[in-house]
């Protein structure tokens, strides 16, 4: 059976897994859905009470009934490299593939469903509460004088993007800052404002899950630091998870249907996790060039095994 790896063209990550399939003499094809229709063909017929369909990828073709597993990895958009490119052939690609899929037997990492919920920040600071972590003092409002009061009560703050993505075009990497109490907040009117308790961390922790196996690597911090994705002045080293974490990453995980999660936290001085996200498709190929800790083969391992296991 095949292992079906959606992801873009260059992908140095997805890369690692495919490698260890192919040592394993795992079936895998590599699609992006950016090149459906084009290079990339399907077909699936509803008749007699029964489904039946195909795909074409690179000249493979791969029937849907013989799918291990699909990897949804760094996905393109359907429809982006059609010759005559509209949201409407979009729209009827997406429909067309990811229909298709969902109408398997194929184990996901992660299924779209479950992947789409998970990218919501607010959700994943709902779950994260009822699934036991500590959770920073969070706000997210349009109303100035809520944030006021906010500020007031916990003083040190930061401001996040709640969807995590930059205003301008092309979009870039959007910092964590820290605000002042006493800042102008008359701006939060003007769209919905994420702001934070500044947690004063000795270290920064990833956290990567592969189906229930638990991968953290702990990277050294100043406690003034905000957004250690713009520091480099450490490098990540294996951690211990703390039992109450684990308990409390099964619990998110559960609840979110999630075979994968790279969790960020901040680690206080008194050895607190502090949960900042879980990204359901976030990188881990720096932590394991960081830290040897076998990622990529756990993920390999997770794609080949028997759909119903």
């Amino acid at each position: 059976m095949t292992v079906l790896v959606l992801t873009c063209e260059e992908d140095l990550t997805a890369d690692m897994v495919i490698a260890i399939l192919q040592d394993r003499g795992v079936p895998v094809v590599r699609l992006d859905p950016a090149d459906l229709p084009g290079r990339v063909s399907l077909s699936a017929d509803y008749v007699g009470g029964g489904f039946q369909g195909y795909f074409r990828a690179d000249e493979r073709m791969v029937s849907l009934s013989g799918l291990r597993s699909v990897w949804v990895r760094r996905p393109g958009t359907p429809g982006t490299r059609a010759e005559d490119r509209s949201a409407w052939l979009t729209a009827e690609s997406e429909q067309a593939l990811y229909g298709m899929l969902t109408a398997t037997r194929a184990r996901w990492m992660n299924h779209p469903a479950a992947a789409g919920q998970a990218r919501y920040k607010p959700w994943q600071l709902h779950i994260a509460q009822r699934s036991g972590f500590a959770v920073p003092a969070t706000l997210i409002t349009s109303f100035p004088a809520v944030a006021r009061r906010f500020a007031a009560t916990y003083q040190d703050l930061v401001v996040k993007s709640v969807s995590g993505k930059h205003p301008g075009d092309p979009p870039m990497v959007l910092p964590t800052t820290r605000i002042s109490p006493d800042a102008d907040f008359s701006a939060v009117a003007f769209a919905p404002t994420l702001l934070q308790q500044h947690v004063r961390k000795q270290a920064d922790i990833r956290l990567t899950s592969v189906g229930g196996r638990l991968f953290a690597a702990r990277k050294e911090a100043d406690p003034d630091e905000v957004d250690s994705r713009f520091t480099e002045n450490a490098s990540w080293k294996p951690a211990e998870v703390p039992d109450l974490v684990r308990r409390s990453v099964a619990a998110y995980l559960d609840t979110a249907q999630l075979a994968y999660g790279a969790f960020d936290f901040a680690e206080d001085h008194d050895g607190v996790w502090w949960f900042l996200e879980c990204n359901q498709g976030g990188q881990f190929g720096f932590i394991q060039l960081d830290t040897d800790q076998p990622i990529a083969q756990a993920i390999a391992a997770w794609l080949a095994a028997d759909p119903l296991t």
